[in-house]
Formats: C-alpha cells, structure tokens, sequence
C-alpha cells in the first residue's frame, strides 16, 4: 500500500503518493519518449505500434505492451471501485473485499469445496444466531450470548480445517511471481505482480478467477486483521488520526470524507455477505481495465484474454456516486491533540482531475513546494526557517470528484504553527496578483516532465500508470497529452486559477497540536465550526 509523505501509513494510493500527483503520470510520458527519442507527436504515433488494445464483449478493457528487454511480465488489474463506493454504514468494505481476493477460489485453496462451502454456510448461520440474540439489547439472555459465541468460534475453527491457507498467492510465488500486492484507494482498487514470461498465462487463468468466483474464507479471521490495522495505522497514529479528522471537516457529505480503512463500528459489523454484494455490484467486466507490460506476444494475450476472462458474464458498469457536496462558503477550523510534533492541513476545495483546470493545479503546487525551487519552501523553510518542511498535494484524497488541493507544514521546533500559516496564506494570495516568471515555469514544465523517471522505469509501473490513466480519464493517451498541456500554462491561467480555487472561504484548516489527547473546535472569527 502507497504511502503518504508524511503519514507512516495510508490505505491505498488514492493519496499523495500516487493518486493525487497527477505530475508522476507526465513523467510516465516523458520516460516513453526518451525509451523512443523523438518528438512528442511522433513519439505517441510510435509508441502506440507497440500497444494492442481490446475490449471483450463482456466488458473487460485489456492494454497490452510489447517489451522484449527482459523475460518478465508485469500485470495490473485497476478496479474503478474504493471506498468512495463504500455502502453507508459500512465504510471500508472496498479495503475488505481487497483482502478477500486472495483467499482464493473453489478450486485453489480447498481441501474439500463441497464440506468447506456447507461449513461456511454453518458459520453464517452461528452469526445470524449471535446477532438476534445480541439485537435484543437489555433483554438479551447474556449467556445464551456467550455460549452463540463460543458456538460461531467453533465453527470457524472447523472451516479451517478444510482449507490451504494462503495457497492463491503461494502459487504465483512458486511460479516466480514478484511483487504480488494490492492497495485500496479512495477511487480504486488495484492488483498487480510480475511473473516470468512462460508463466504469463497462469495470471491470465488466477486473475480471472478471482474476478469470475472468488470465495470469500477465513472471512471474519480477516475482518479482525482489517480492524487491526486501523488500530495500528490511525487509533495508534498521531498522523493518521489527523488525516481522518481532517476529511471528515473538509467534506459534509461526500463519501471522500471517510478514508478507505473505515470506521471501527463498521469494520466490525461486516458480515459475508456485505463483501458479496460489493463484489457483484462493482467488479463486473466493464469496470475493470487490464494492462500488461512485457515479454508478451500481443496476439497470444489476445488469445488467453479471451479464453480466461471471456467466459466472466458481463453486465453494466455500476453508477457514479450521486451524493454532491454542498458549495463551502466559510472557512472551516479544527484541532485535534495528541502527543505528537505540531502539523497542519489545509485543504481548498477543487474541481475533479477531469477539468480543464487540472493541469494548472499541478503547476501551482510545484510553485509553491516543488522541491527547494518552490517559494514557499524557499520563504518558510530556507530563509525565515519558520518551518521544518512544507509540501502540496494537488489532487486529494483522489480525483474522480471535487476534491481538495491540499498544503500541509510542520513549523520548525522553536516556531508553532500561527508563525508559518500567516505567511504561507500570505504567499498563496501573491500568486492571485503577482505573475510567475517565466522561468519559473519552464522549470517546472520540466519538472513536471522529469521529475519522477526513476520510478517510472519499470514495466510493472507503466503497467499501473497505463490502468490507472485508462480508469481515470477512459484513454491511456492522456499520459501524452497530458503534457502538452502542461506546455500551454501561461502566468495568467497561474492567477486565474488561483484567484477561482484558492479561497479563504472554501478552505478547510485542521491542525494537530502536542498535548494530551483531546478534539477540538478554535473559536475563530468568521469560521464555520
């Protein structure tokens, strides 16, 4: 799972480190058209000879790659589904379903799937009886409580005997696979590995698989490794608490306000077949998209695509979330109190990664914190040293809807945080009246070109920014073009778009400050609480 900069954890990519530094998918572009060493139109006419693309009739959108510098395949499987389709009520059910994945199917991972289906059957049942018994509040007989307990851990204890723990990713190591992993983020969820390429079609056999007849086992043994998880990485985590606390200020009502670990009460009250609807609803063909990249004959994936995913029913792609968020028209503050070093958010609300704006977002945040070049960096961090460090997300917690670009900072350990906000406000509003140079922004077109190659070199990366590019935009073509708006930007689409999104009254500030633990709400004038 990616990682935020300045959170040990986070759940998925939908975050600063992939998702919402939409620069890493020019670079992507830039790496393609040093590998081919032409101009740009040129480039993507070449670069497109060695790409196949299909969709089958059921749905299922596969981009296949030809690179033949290395026996190796790198596959990535982009789900347009994360916890901003969560069900109300059940937030973090599309982080459980990615844990589900690899438990398997009937045939990988049973000792015997006719008794191990009827004990799973058994095992419902002992829940359904622990939860009547349990919805009768203070009229519950409590030892019948405990004894449905000990019932419902007994037959979880013999499902257990009939299955090969962990056999579906044991078979892909076995076959030298690497890399195997999956992360949830607030729009999608993706899966991926590499396999030599004599064994390419054993992905295309357990990937459709797991798409086509997953079986959800050891369900609630891992339900309390999801619950663990949030225990570690946001209850047991300064950084991780303030991030959450900081999307729910920021978004009323839309889903993005809850981050794809979801709440405890709710990672807690899974059942089975909560993860099995979610499955039916949002891993249907027609939103999946397939990119491959490496020692692969185009024409064989073909072949395989159609033989192994082929046979998936179809069915429509699920509807877009419809929940809007209100428009923000006051400030919003909040604080949260930990033992931890003082941190601060700020999130101003902004259009989808879709809009024509996008582009220019990206260009302001290396403006502001591109690496030491960027002027807030320069003004807060190496010449009035207020701040220890100060960054940008442009696009947060994900892009498929309005969503924030975000400014955090961590003041320097003799200063506190009202010492860097106002000169950082400061700073954003010069942008509205003050024109860039223009050196500053060809340095930050190549940067935005550059700055991110070396991760880039890999098949199993252009594989995910392939998938995810598709997912986002619906043609993987925007890592080219992509680019060229990024040459376009002048110093006034700069201002202007400053003065539109960068707004005291549709941003939200949230803070967290040293001391014992405790929330809290400053009473700041003309803020909304």
């Amino acid at each position: 799972m990616k990682r935020l900069p300045f959170l040990p954890f986070h759940f998925g990519a939908d975050g600063l480190s992939r998702i919402a530094f939409n620069g890493r998918r020019a670079a992507s572009a830039l790496l393609i058209l040093l590998s081919i060493g032409s101009a740009l139109p040129q480039s993507l006419e070449e670069f497109q000879k060695h790409v196949t693309e299909f969709t089958l009739p059921n749905g299922f959108h596969f981009i296949v790659v030809e690179r033949h510098n290395a026996p190796v395949v790198a596959f990535n499987s982009y789900v347009n589904a994360g916890s901003v389709d969560d069900p109300p009520g059940k937030t973090g059910l599309a982080h459980m379903f990615e844990h589900m994945a690899f438990k398997g199917t009937a045939q990988i991972g049973s000792k015997n799937w006719a008794i191990e289906k009827e004990q799973m059957r058994a095992i419902e049942k002992a829940y359904d009886a622990l939860n009547e018994e349990r919805e009768k509040g203070a009229a519950a007989d409590r030892e019948r409580v405990v004894q449905l307990a000990r019932r419902l851990d007994t037959e979880v204890e013999l499902g257990e005997k009939y299955l090969y723990p962990n056999l579906y990713t044991q078979v892909i190591e076995e076959n030298g696979g690497a890399g195997l992993n999956a992360q949830t983020g607030a729009d999608a969820t993706e899966f991926y590995y590499k396999l030599p390429s004599n064994r390419a079609e054993l992905w295309f056999l357990l990937e459709s698989e797991r798409f086509f007849a997953p079986v959800f086992r050891e369900f609630y043994k891992e339900r309390s490794v999801v619950r663990e998880e949030r225990r570690m990485n946001i209850e047991s985590n300064p950084e991780g608490q303030l991030e959450e606390a900081f999307l729910n200020k920021a978004f009323d009502v839309h889903p993005y306000r809850h981050t794809p670990g979801g709440s405890a009460h709710d990672i807690e009250n899974f059942r089975l077949a909560d993860a099995i609807a979610f499955y039916k609803k949002y891993y249907v063909p027609s939103n999946i998209t397939l990119a491959i990249v490496g020692d692969i004959d185009p024409a064989e994936a073909r072949r395989l695509a159609q033989k192994y995913f082929g046979v998936i029913p179809g069915g429509p792609a699920p509807p877009p979330v419809s929940i809007v968020e209100p428009p923000q028209t006051v400030e919003k503050r909040g604080t949260i109190q930990r033992e931890s070093q003082p941190f601060e958010l700020i999130g101003y609300k902004r259009p989808p990664v879709t809009s024509k704006d996008n582009a220019v977002l990206e260009a302001i945040g290396e403006v502001l914190a591109g690496g030491r070049t960027g002027i807030a960096y320069k003004e807060l961090v190496r010449d009035k040293k207020l701040a220890l460090n100060v960054g940008v997300s442009p696009l947060f917690p994900a892009g498929r809807y309005p969503n924030l670009f975000m400014v955090y900072f961590a003041p320097n350990l003799d200063r506190t945080l009202d010492d860097c906000e106002k000169p950082l406000f400061a700073i954003i509003d010069r942008l509205k009246t003050e024109k860039v140079d223009d050196a500053t922004l060809q340095r930050i077109r190549a940067k935005l070109r550059a700055g991110l190659i070396e991760k880039l070199e890999s098949d199993q990366t252009l594989a995910a920014e392939l998938a995810s590019t598709q997912g986002d935009f619906g043609d993987w073509r925007k890592l080219f073009t992509e680019i060229e708006e990024f040459d376009k930007i002048t110093a006034g689409d700069v201002m202007r778009v400053a003065n539109e999104y960068l707004k005291p009254e549709t941003r939200t500030v949230f803070r967290l400050t040293p001391g014992p633990a405790g929330d809290k709400a400053p009473a700041t004038p003309g803020s909304e609480q």
